[in-house]
């Protein structure tokens, strides 16, 4: 089975899915390829499979990829086929965390074999705060994000469910509550 989180920058969707990941043992999270650099932490192979553009070009022309979309020029984000075969291989459900265009596709794909969840910030104006309080990103960039994130909540009807990120406890219950659901049917 399959596990879709999508949400703007900044809402809390690693959150989610690290709680999860934390409380169910037949989940696996599903490593995304892309060409934006590292933030903070982040290291090739965990976060992110980071590529260079010609690279993940090249990746497309070869068919590797279930899903990709250009979110901006020159930046990147796909899932590869590999890892699908990685996580199925281990006995395990896969764990998407996803942008919202990226998870609408997976969602499309996969159909009844995929819980689809968007994770909403409570506002706009509080998904800004979030994204400056990370200090991950230059004030032009946030910028560039929030006027994303307003287009991409126009999105969240394409998914399973809606999950208000308000109270980070309350997001959590309910977000367990879904898969739980989801997977023990």
């Amino acid at each position: 089975m399959i596990l879709i989180f999508s949400a703007p920058s900044g809402a809390g969707k690693s959150t989610l899915v690290n709680y999860l990941l934390q409380n169910r043992d037949d989940l696996e999270f599903s490593v995304s390829a892309t060409t934006r650099a590292p933030r903070g932490a982040e290291q090739h192979g965990r976060e992110y499979y980071f590529l260079e553009p010609d690279r993940f070009r090249q990746l497309i022309d070869d068919d590797a990829f279930v899903e990709y979309q250009q979110v901006y020029r020159d930046c990147y984000y796909g899932t590869l086929k590999s890892e699908l075969d990685r996580i199925n291989r281990n006995g395990h459900h896969v764990v998407f965390d996803v942008d919202v265009k990226g998870g609408a596709n997976l969602k499309r794909i996969f159909g009844d074999d995929a819980l689809a969840l968007f994770i909403a910030p409570p506002s706009v104006e509080a998904l800004r705060e979030r994204l400056l309080s990370r200090n991950t990103d230059s004030p032009e960039k946030i910028d560039e994000r929030v006027a994303k994130a307003a287009i991409e909540m126009q999105d969240a009807p394409l998914f399973d469910h809606v999950i208000v990120n308000d109270q980070l406890d309350q997001a959590k219950s309910e977000t367990l509550d879904l898969v739980n659901n989801f997977l023990d049917k």
